[in-house]
């Protein structure tokens, strides 16, 4: 691998993987997990989430073909998930029921499929086909500091922001997430029904 460092590749593909991850957003969803008793580790999902969006930006293709699913099908997928996680958020109903054996929650739905999720994982193919790769991953180092701050400071943003406030921004976030998780099922399933004619 080459090492052809460009600053501005290197912003480009920071900003367009905060956007898909979108940490700030998650914010809301972490503070709900918290209440309910559910704990999330700031470095655990920091340091998993990384270790699975390198592992999948280098060998995403392959596993993806070993199991015959294609990219679109993928993130028509995570779309879904997202979507229903939206409705949670909005109409104040509990699909994911927590049934998990381990009351942590940084595994799911943080990890997965909030932050290494379908959107990611297509964004990380999709950049690396624009640029370069030690650029992608420095923007996304980057990222990953970012995830871990802003989950260190969600302790602190319950104690400024009243229940209301919280309340609010879990709404608003749900509308974005929405508008996200539609933004993903039609970009993919256009291709997917045309791959399916052919």
């Amino acid at each position: 691998m080459s090492f052809d460092f460009d600053f501005q590749q290197i912003f480009s593909a920071f900003i367009v993987l905060f956007a898909v991850i979108d940490i700030l957003g998650a914010t809301p969803i972490i503070l709900s997990l918290r209440e309910k008793g559910r704990p999330v580790s700031a470095s655990k999902a920091t340091l998993i989430s990384f270790a699975l969006m390198v592992l999948f930006f280098y060998a995403g293709d392959g596993v993806l073909r070993l199991f015959s699913v294609d990219i679109a099908s993928f993130a028509v997928a995570g779309s879904i998930i997202l979507f229903l996680m939206s409705l949670e958020m909005l109409l104040d109903i509990e699909i994911f029921k927590a049934n998990a054996p381990m009351k942590d929650a940084t595994l799911v739905p943080l990890v997965f499929p909030l932050l290494a999720g379908a959107g990611t994982f297509t964004t990380l193919l999709s950049l690396r086909a624009e640029y370069a790769a030690c650029n992608i991953l420095v923007g996304l180092a980057l990222n990953m500091l970012s995830v871990y701050f802003v989950i260190r400071a969600t302790d602190r943003a319950e104690r400024v922001l009243s229940k209301a406030g919280i309340y609010l921004m879990r709404k608003f976030f749900g509308i974005i997430l929405m508008a996200i998780s539609v933004k993903l099922f039609t970009g993919n399933i256009i291709p997917l029904l045309s791959s399916l004619r052919q």
